[in-house]
């Protein structure tokens, strides 16, 4: 099999010649030499010897506003991203952080039953139409040799973890449940219904599978939260990308041992950046143990393992995953992201472990 067979094959649960292999090389990435980088993710990965598995490769949405304006400023490490509507303004602030090379939310941008009525506006106010640009191009450039998973939700996960993450926080949306249930539910509905709109329209590029970064984890949600407002959210993408003969991946990168049965009932086909302690809280056998075989999984290794093992002992904490997992419904992979530090040897002696050759 090349790697594209590999890891269709793997997502799908069915055979493959051997263990799919694909590291998430996100921060990693950024912190390779220049030359690395122009050579590109594909040259890297074939020269590791693992499978080019590229997680949300693209969107294939555009998103537009009929009457408000989105104003974006930066001045060195703040940022302020404005959305301006005629019943009033939101504002979000950020700040850069060189060392996790990431922008991150220092103020959510809607506090109040007043605040959610004018997110509710902003959404009605979209205009949602198909780019299948980037993704074509990718087709061409990287399809043979690549498996390419575009993203397929317009907030890039549910409505209401984008709530949780974008809009309002963990701790401002746990109180507007009770204290503003009118309004966050109507804002949902309207953030739904552009979903499943945008759904629709991505699933007319043909891509074989789609990913979407829930970020599940019960540090931010709990399992009855995830019932009441997430997954029939999911349920319904799930119904149209399965209508299209497609794979839905749902991306799940913190603590999921409490949510993994509730997932799995929305419908979705893979499990992806599973991880142990400390970046999720299972390991990728135990996972396995509570998923019915019809959903894949993806992960298994944990990111600061990965940074601070010697050789040996990397290799022994694979072997052990490797023999407790199998190959069928998996691909190995490290979760979530890869710390910058990690030596570039020990992608190769997984690679040759997962190939039989081994050291």
């Amino acid at each position: 099999m090349n790697s594209r067979e590999r890891l269709l094959n793997s997502i799908r649960g069915k055979e493959t010649d051997r263990l799919a292999w694909s590291p998430f090389l996100a921060y990693f990435w950024d912190y390779q030499p220049e030359s690395v980088r122009k050579a590109g993710q594909l040259q890297f990965l074939k020269d590791i010897g693992a499978d080019p598995l590229f997680r949300g490769f693209c969107t294939l949405i555009t998103i537009n506003y009929k009457n408000s304006k989105v104003i974006d400023r930066t001045d060195g490490i703040h940022r302020v991203v404005i959305h301006e509507t005629p019943v009033g303004n939101l504002e979000t602030r950020y700040t850069y952080t060189a060392n996790g090379n990431t922008w991150f939310i220092t103020k959510h941008p809607v506090k109040t039953g007043e605040d959610l009525k004018v997110l509710n506006y902003l959404n009605e106010d979209m205009v949602i139409e198909p780019d299948f640009s980037k993704y074509r191009k990718g087709l061409e450039l990287l399809g043979d040799e690549a498996l390419l998973i575009p993203i397929i939700a317009p907030e890039m996960k549910s409505s209401f973890q984008s709530m949780i993450e974008t809009w309002m926080g963990t701790e401002d949306v746990t109180y507007a449940v009770y204290d503003y249930e009118d309004e966050l539910l109507a804002c949902l509905d309207s953030m739904k219904k552009n979903s499943r709109k945008a759904v629709e329209m991505a699933v007319e590029s043909g891509a074989e599978a789609y990913i979407f970064w829930e970020d599940s984890s019960t540090g931010n949600l709990s399992p009855a939260f995830f019932r009441d407002y997430v997954a029939d959210e999911i349920s319904t993408w799930a119904d149209i990308v399965h209508r299209e003969g497609a794979i839905l991946v749902h991306h799940a990168c913190g603590q999921i041992k409490g949510l993994i049965s509730e997932m799995c009932k929305t419908g979705i086909d893979v499990i992806e950046s599973i991880s142990p302690p400390p970046t999720g809280d299972i390991d990728i056998y135990d996972a396995r143990k509570i998923a019915p075989d019809n959903v894949s999984l993806i992960g298994g290794i944990e990111p600061t393992v990965l940074l601070r093992s010697t050789l040996d002992e990397l290799k022994a904490y694979v072997l052990d995953i490797m023999e407790k997992t199998g190959k069928k419904g998996f691909v190995l992979a490290n979760a979530d992201s890869c710390p910058p530090g990690v030596e570039i040897e020990k992608f190769r002696m997984i690679s040759e472990l997962v190939s039989g050759r081994r050291r």
